[in-house]
């Protein structure tokens, strides 16, 4: 079985696609801005915000980081 791990996240790219920033974005998600910009830089979003947001960019929540595979599970 192989696991994933989030390597760098898209978001500053899905934001821009679709004509947002994150003003807008936390506007519409009710998420702090500060927080925005932390998962933009180093911190991975847990499932509840990763779906929110990608709903609200419409996107796939795996689109969301760029994924690398991790080792291998025995």
């Amino acid at each position: 079985m192989t696991n994933f791990k989030a390597k760098k996240s898209n978001l500053e790219h899905l934001l821009n696609k679709n004509n947002m920033d994150l003003d807008g974005l936390e506007r519409n998600t009710s998420i702090p801005k500060d927080q925005l910009d932390k998962y933009m830089t180093k911190k991975i979003m847990n499932l509840s915000t990763a779906m929110t947001i990608s709903k609200e960019l419409n996107c796939q929540i795996e689109d969301l980081y760029d994924w690398v595979e991790d080792e291998k599970v025995v």
